[in-house]
């Protein structure tokens, strides 16, 4: 029996079942844990559990994988906030500030990466784009006077709270969320923002 044989027998695509997200999985787990220059590709083959052949059928090498790293991590920006309809617009642009990672990847990736036009580089700052312009958005919803002004101050507020978070090692994104309160009251006029709960109107 041939090498090509047995890799398409039953024990060859039970073994090569998955390979692809597990190269995937160790690769944001590795590339968040350690970083991504601190990585090899040796090391991310043995954590995934496939050969450095399987790992390279997959992904052309270590600079595609990042980038589809970064593709999978947040497509949608935070849908499950953004598009939420249990949530007033004001309390989708606070609850943003509840769900935060360790040290936000694309932060990460753009300052392991020095080449401004490196595929995952450019995958980052669209997605950076993309935040500020969904805050943006909701801020609108809110009734913001300016809302592309109080999105890139979110957005700021929030990619800043992630790096001193990991710079100090410590939780950073309460004091983040009040200083978002105080941003968001003042951008949204009083005759925007809902009544208090039991006032009347005169």
């Amino acid at each position: 029996m041939t090498e090509t044989e047995l890799e398409k027998g039953p024990r060859g695509l039970r073994r090569g079942r998955g390979a692809r997200e597990r190269i995937l999985s160790a690769s944001q787990q590795l590339f968040r844990d350690q970083g991504i220059n601190g990585t090899g590709m040796d090391q991310l083959s043995a954590v995934a559990g496939v050969s450095k052949r399987t790992l390279y059928q997959h992904f052309t090498g270590k600079d595609e994988l990042i980038a589809e790293c970064l593709r999978r991590f947040d497509p949608e920006i935070l849908p499950e906030v953004f598009e939420s309809t249990d949530l007033t617009p004001r309390e989708r642009l606070l609850a943003v500030f509840d769900i935060h990672a360790p040290l936000c990847p694309f932060i990460a990736a753009a300052v392991e990466i020095p080449d401004p036009g490196h595929e995952a580089r450019v995958y980052a700052r669209n997605y950076k784009e993309g935040f500020a312009a969904r805050f943006a958005d909701t801020a609108r919803e809110a009734g913001a006077t300016n809302p592309e002004q109080l999105g890139e101050q979110l957005a700021l507020l929030l990619d800043g709270a992630s790096a001193r978070s990991r710079v100090l090692n410590a939780d950073i994104f309460a004091t983040a969320a009040a200083i978002a309160v105080v941003l968001i009251d003042n951008a949204i006029p009083t005759a925007a923002a809902p009544a208090p709960a039991g006032a009347t109107l005169s």
